[in-house]
Parts: C-alpha cells; structure tokens; sequence
C-alpha cells in the first residue's frame, strides 16, 4: 500500500501543480485546504491550517506531511503570524502528536534574500549553512518555520526538511527566474526523494531546478537523492527577449531576494 502523504496548501499554486505528481510517483495524497483542489476525492480535508483538531484528525493513518499552506508573499504581519507563524507551529505539533515521523516544510529563499550576491564565498553560491537575512516579513516567518523544524527534529526525533523554494512556476517569469526557477516535475522529484530518504534527521535545501545560471548550491539535495531534470536556460531567449537584460544595479542583480529587499510594507522603493 502507498504511504500516504498529507499535503497542506493542496489549492494553493504549487500544490495544485504537486498533488498529481506526486500521485504520479506513488505516493498516497491526502489534500488539506479550505477549498478542494481540482479532482479532490474523499480523502479531502477542508481545514484552516491553525485548526489543531482538524490537523491532527487529518493525519490519523499518514507517514508524512508536505506542508506548503501559508502566505506565499509578503503581507500584513498579523497575517503572517496567523498563517505562516501559528499555523507551521500547529502543524508540527499535530505531527507530534499524532506519530507522523516526516514533515518537509516548504520554506523560501527569502529567509535569506539580503544576502547580496557579491558576497556569496567560494563558488558564488548561496550553501545552505548561510545565516538567515529575511528580506521581509514573510522571509522572517520562513526563518521562523525552519528554526521551528530543527527544534522538533533535535527534540522530538522527527525526520524534517526545509526547503527553500525559488519560484515555482510552470515556465520561468522573468529574468531573475532563469536563477531561481523550480519546475513542477522537479519540484515533485524534490519531495519525492526527501519523502524516500530513509536517514533524513534535519536538512535545509534550496529547491530550483539544474538550471546554467543559478545561485544555489543544489549538492546538499543532490546528496539526498534529488535528481533534477529540468532547467530554465530552455527559456532564457524567451525571457530575455520578454524583459531585457537585468541592470546590475537592480535588486534582482543584487540580493537573492531580488526586488523583495526593497518593500517598505506598503510600496516598492526601486524602480
């Protein structure tokens, strides 16, 4: 029998594009959202993410949580706090309190977006031992989830990945994409082998595709079975075309976390 997997966030944007995947690739998926994803059958859980009742009857029977539920941008912080910052710790806690060994946490490269990239040692990579630099509310409650994670991993012996998502998009959007672009079936390949890794304890991972112009040191996935086929220098005459070359005085030049170090909370301050 297929383990079962319970994926938070299974309406929101990347889940819609992972529940089939992973479906796909064998797994047993349990959607939790408020809204039914596209083909939800019974096993659909309609459940506010900071539902602790609801999560914990959710994961009666399941081996694994793919929590992608949250905000998936910059917002108010009392919203943050709610869905990003209570609802990650409620959801690490129904695991713990349910017996769910496996949690993979859906973080972000905003948890360290203020990393500029002239900084970046050796290779010019972002490795995944960089201290967190959060570029804006929301890269700080990322932070929040991956610290939450190593607390539940060291002390509950849970089996926990981070991974920080670059933009998960069917194809590339921009220029700052043809870096940070995770496509759907790598993105699927991703959790795929992390559900699979019998050793996992705690990891944090960038999660893009191969792609010939990244940032990210992708040798700590690769490590734990990811395998990644796709790359977004397939688009990059496209994109180029599209939006021009980046300046490198741009903040997308600049900062992993491209324009999003320049939101005051209520305006962008480049151009």
């Amino acid at each position: 029998m297929a383990t079962k997997v319970l994926l938070t966030g299974a309406s929101g944007r990347i889940g819609r594009m992972l529940a089939p995947r992973l479906s796909a690739l064998g797994w047993s998926v349990r959607p939790y959202d408020l809204e039914p994803p596209p083909g939800a059958g019974a096993d659909w859980v309609r459940g506010d993410i900071t539902d602790s009742g609801t999560l914990a009857g959710a994961m009666a029977g399941v081996g694994a949580v793919v929590h992608l539920a949250g905000l998936s941008g910059e917002a108010a912080f009392a919203d943050l706090l709610h869905h990003n910052i209570d609802g990650t710790y409620q959801v690490f806690e129904a695991a713990r309190r349910t017996g769910v060994p496996r949690v993979l946490f859906a973080s972000s490269s905003h948890a360290v977006g203020f990393h500029a990239r002239t900084e970046l040692p050796g290779e010019g990579l972002a490795t995944t031992d960089l201290r967190p630099r959060p570029d804006t509310f929301y890269g700080a409650s990322k932070v929040f989830g991956e610290a939450l994670g190593s607390l539940y991993a060291d002390r509950h012996g849970m089996r926990v990945a981070s991974v920080r998502i670059g933009s998960c998009f069917p194809e590339p959007t921009n220029v700052l994409s043809l870096a940070t672009w995770l496509s759907p079936g790598d993105a699927a390949r991703l959790f795929d082998a992390l559900l699979r890794t019998p050793d996992l304890r705690y990891e944090v991972l960038y999660g893009i595709s191969a792609n010939t112009r990244a940032w990210w040191d992708l040798s700590p996935a690769r490590r734990l079975g990811y395998a990644p086929r796709d790359d977004a220098e397939a688009y990059a005459d496209a994109v180029l075309a599209r939006h021009g070359a980046l300046d490198p005085a741009d903040a997308d030049a600049r900062y992993l976390g491209g324009r999003f170090t320049e939101w005051t909370g209520t305006e962008w301050t480049g151009t």
